[in-house]
């Protein structure tokens, strides 16, 4: 449900030094934390009918944080009151960064065992497809986060020394939450007309891989729930885009695994999906023909040896050969592959990514049929191979 708008081919090393300065740059804290802080807010202005300036709450790494409180109104018959924080996201490229993260609280007519009962308003998502781990229908805010803004409320009644059985009801909103869904995956994931409040932790590491993986899971989760046979495992959203035009899929069958492409395919395994496709340029595809499949481990720069010998079982020259020894970037060599008319060490590649992908799937190798599409940057197809007999299922008319 987060969109990092990964570049296709983004230099390795730029990935590396940013991981690497890691414990320099600002964390941030999640939708989920601004959620909880805003409705315990909301919640000690309606016990006490004043303006609440701060609202501190404990995250579940095992901390207080106080957030600012940016908006604290009462209704105009004091039965209801919104408070909101502004959400900071560090220096994580995460498009909900600044949002206003609304909570309003009434008193519940109805209350329920938990004390808070959680209701989606304007701008936040609400769930129309299985698979996302929240009942269709409901608001999308995750467990962990459903858990801190109930324990919030609870504690800021028991504060005021209120039942917190007594029950409130939490609205969640988000001004222009809409919009900024627009760039995230959650249509696809079938949750529309808003943004997910997520969060597992409460705070935002900064270029967290471990989220993004998680990310890349719960696409692959939603896609099977929802029966899909066929997934496409994109290195980024060029590469999505370009494969759109060849193959003949739902929107929420096209996964961006980016530099995942290993643990997506054994998460389509898991899942019962029966074929994959990965789909990418030169770059990726060639660090994934030599059997990396978390490519950002792989090395900073594309194996030009490699390139070279692959060349070479295509017939290329000793002149060539060296030449494409002294490639800056995948790029160059799919340039000099292509002036010198070796356009067979594309499907060959292809083919390889293949064969490693059953070796690294092991014994299940036999469970997930794998395809693999090669592009060159304008989306022309270089190259396809598959582990069926019957080859890639390409649209009529696409082909290499």
């Amino acid at each position: 449900m987060t969109d990092r708008n990964e570049t296709e081919e983004r230099p390795e090393s730029d990935y590396s030094r940013q991981t690497i300065r890691r414990r320099q740059l600002r964390t941030g804290y999640t939708t989920g934390s601004c959620a909880a802080a805003a409705a315990k807010a909301a919640t000690r202005a309606l016990l006490t009918g004043e303006t609440v300036k701060e609202s501190t709450i404990h995250l579940p790494v095992g901390r207080d944080v106080t957030f600012q409180v940016f908006r604290c109104e009462p209704s105009e018959d004091g039965s209801q009151v919104t408070c909101s924080v502004i959400k900071d996201g560090g220096d994580d490229p995460d498009v909900t960064h600044g949002a206003e993260i609304c909570a309003t609280v009434w008193k519940d007519a109805n209350p329920d065992s938990s004390g808070a009962r959680i209701v989606g308003g304007p701008g936040v998502g609400t769930v129309t497809r299985p698979g996302t781990g929240i009942e269709v229908g409901q608001p999308a805010v995750t467990r962990v986060p459903r858990r801190m803004i109930i324990e919030s409320v609870r504690q800021a009644a028991e504060e005021y020394s209120v039942d917190p059985d007594a029950g409130f009801v939490v609205q969640l909103s988000v001004p222009g939450g809409e919009e900024i869904a627009k760039k995230t995956t959650n249509a696809r994931l079938g949750v529309l007309n808003g943004i997910s409040i997520l969060g597992s932790t409460g705070v935002v590491q900064p270029f967290s891989t471990a989220a993004w993986r998680a990310s890349v899971h719960l696409a692959i989760d939603v896609a099977a729930t929802n029966d899909l046979p066929y997934l496409v495992l994109s290195t980024g959203t060029r590469s999505e885009e370009y494969a759109r035009n060849h193959l003949d899929l739902p929107d929420m069958a096209y996964i961006e695994a980016g530099i995942f492409s290993g643990p997506a395919m054994k998460r389509c395994v898991m899942r019962k999906v029966n074929r994959a496709a990965h789909v990418g340029m030169v770059g990726k595809l060639s660090k994934m023909a030599m059997g990396y499949f978390v490519t950002h481990v792989a090395g900073n720069q594309v194996d030009t040896e490699f390139l070279a010998d692959l060349a070479a079982r295509c017939g290329a020259s000793d002149a060539v050969q060296e030449e494409i020894r002294g490639a800056s970037s995948a790029r160059h060599f799919q340039e000099i592959a292509q002036a010198n008319g070796l356009l067979s060490v594309f499907p060959l590649m292809c083919e390889m990514v293949c064969e490693q992908s059953r070796k690294q799937l092991g014994e299940d190798a036999d469970l997930l049929v794998v395809d693999v599409l090669c592009f060159d940057f304008e989306g022309n197809l270089l190259g396809h191979a598959s582990t069926a007999p019957e080859g890639v299922p390409l649209v009529a008319g696409a082909s290499s």
